[in-house]
């Protein structure tokens, strides 16, 4: 009973208005500052290390934004899942950059599209679904029938879902190396056993993966990131290039171009990105210890 919970709340709430589920998002965000939860202070520290030129008045604006964002987010997360494509293209009510996409496609190396938790990230495998196949990595969710809705979900059109192991690894290069599109979520604090390398995100040391370096190195790749804003009316589209330094060689050289170009997307709606998440953790033992609160 406690496992069919959150599938029938998330269906529920796919059965609402796009507005009406910012609405509540909204008002999640702000109960959620209210009652000073984890989220709320995660997110005001990683506004406090990543904008150090924002005096405390405008960092504690940006994370009462932000994490009305967040909520915004999770609140559309089910309507994504539910409805088809074409109700979501009717709510991409603008798009910028299409045509880098296609253009790095149509030089047949395959496109790696870095997708970070910026915006909506859910609209962002059927867009690129709609231009190509795509391949994306999902890591399975604990509850078993909440994970069968995200995975039917995200395994709309032509998108094939990738296991985080060896195995999905390997569908990774396979659909590159076949001229298609792999979507990565760069962002994310690698697995002890995945490996990673720090490098600086905002400035601020940052265990970074390595797996985005090694698709590059291996398959000739383009790179490119997209994420999907919130805007009135609906969301959009934003494709912009990566940063150069990606596609460097040198291992750290290329996470620290990975990074960069996770930041480029951030800049540009700074309240929307999901600051609740713990990006600075693990660590080494002689960096600092950002999240330990009381």
């Amino acid at each position: 009973m406690k496992d069919q919970l959150a599938p029938a709340l998330f269906k529920s709430l796919a059965l609402l208005p796009l507005g009406v589920l910012r609405g509540l998002g909204s008002l999640t965000g702000a109960l959620m500052w209210s009652l000073n939860s984890r989220a709320a202070k995660v997110t005001r520290k990683n506004i406090q290390l990543c904008f150090p030129e924002l005096s405390p008045a405008e960092q504690i604006s940006l994370a009462r934004k932000s994490l009305r964002e967040t909520a915004k987010t999770a609140m559309e997360a089910g309507a994504i899942w539910s409805n088809s494509w074409e109700w979501l293209q009717g709510n991409i009510v603008a798009m910028e950059g299409d045509e880098i996409l296609r253009g790095k496609l149509a030089e047949g190396k395959g496109v790696l599209v870095l997708a970070p938790h910026h915006g909506n990230w859910e609209v962002v495998a059927p867009y690129l679904a709609s231009v190509a196949n795509l391949t994306a990595m999902y890591q399975p969710l604990e509850n078993p029938k909440m994970d069968e809705l995200v995975l039917a979900g995200r395994s709309k059109l032509n998108i094939t879902m990738a296991p985080t192991n060896r195995k999905g690894v390997m569908m990774l290069f396979k659909a590159l190396q076949s001229g298609t599109i792999v979507g990565i979520l760069p962002d994310q604090v690698p697995a002890p056993e995945a490996g990673g390398e720090i490098a600086p995100f905002f400035d601020q040391p940052a265990l970074t993966m390595t797996l985005v370096h090694g698709l590059i190195q291996r398959t000739g790749c383009a790179v490119c990131s997209c994420y999907a804003e919130r805007v009135e009316g609906g969301f959009k589209l934003v494709v912009i290039e990566a940063d150069e330094q990606i596609y460097s060689e040198d291992q750290h050289t290329s996470v620290t171009g990975l990074n960069a170009s996770v930041a480029a997307c951030v800049r540009r709606a700074p309240a929307q990105y999901q600051w609740e998440y713990k990006r600075f953790r693990r660590l080494p033992p002689e960096y600092p210890k950002h999240y330990q609160f009381k």
